[in-house]
């Protein structure tokens, strides 16, 4: 009887089993149908290319691809005709000088050396607004006249901190004349001069600030020696000394201090 019972049991839990499945593949296919009827139509994107039917769509056309090109090389133009790429190499060479490994991170140096660079060029970038941007928006100059507007400021920067013997090298490379005034300079030019004095400004600046820690290091690595603990490294107990004297005298300070001033 007990097994009869069992058997009843078991044959009863298998139909409710079956039967909830069954409602709830049909709520479920239900519920489906319903979700897939949206009531907002959902609008379709296209991109259509059209032939021109007057001369100044063709001219809206070549304006909106020329400012796309000068977006996708905003990044270049910020690296390459600021100081940016001196002061983020010096930030640099300052970590690998205390040998901190990844401290300050990247990210933190990338950061500082670009807010350096927008506080050193917004003097040349109020000008350029003045100048050429805002005249150009009321329609007071043309394309031509904003870029060659926009192109002064930076040319006069940029001129600053070239050294003549990079201006000449480039200028010999390319087969140009002997220039009257810096006017007749081309920017293809002056760009390639300016970066490559940058470069020697900074691995200037670096070595100095590599010489006072070299000296540590040579130093705890002598006293080590004449100690006889050659299985201590030298980096361990060099790195304290080099923090405390980069404390003591206010590097930030003076590393900053010297960069903003080297642009002046």
């Amino acid at each position: 009887m007990k097994m009869i019972n069992i058997n009843k049991i078991k044959h009863k839990n298998l139909k409710n089993i079956v039967l909830v499945l069954l409602v709830a593949t049909i709520f479920l296919s239900t519920s489906w149908q319903v979700n897939a009827q949206p009531g907002i139509p959902i609008p379709r994107i296209g991109l259509n290319i059209e032939e021109a039917q007057t001369p100044q769509q063709v001219a809206t056309s070549i304006q909106i691809l020329f400012l796309l090109t000068i977006l996708s090389l905003a990044p270049a133009i910020l690296i390459m005709m600021t100081g940016f790429t001196r002061i983020i190499i010096v930030l640099s060479f300052l970590r690998n000088a205390i040998a901190t490994q990844q401290t300050p991170p990247t990210q933190v140096l990338i950061g500082l050396a670009l807010f350096l660079t927008f506080f050193i060029m917004a003097p040349i970038a109020a000008e350029i607004n003045e100048n050429a941007i805002q005249p150009y928006i009321a329609e007071e100059i043309s394309d031509s006249e904003a870029i060659e507007n926009a192109l002064k400021p930076l040319r006069e920067f940029m001129f600053r901190q070239t050294r003549e013997k990079d201006l000449a090298l480039f200028m010999e490379i390319a087969n140009n004349d002997v220039p009257e005034s810096l006017d007749d300079i081309p920017t293809s030019t002056l760009i390639p001069a300016f970066i490559i004095s940058e470069l020697k400004t900074a691995f200037q600046l670096g070595f100095i600030l590599f010489v006072p820690f070299i000296v540590i290091d040579m130093v705890v690595a002598s006293t080590l020696m004449s100690m006889g603990m050659m299985m201590l490294p030298p980096a361990m107990i060099s790195l304290p000394f080099k923090l405390l004297l980069f404390i003591m005298v206010d590097g930030w300070n003076i590393i900053i201090r010297s960069l903003i001033t080297g642009f002046n």
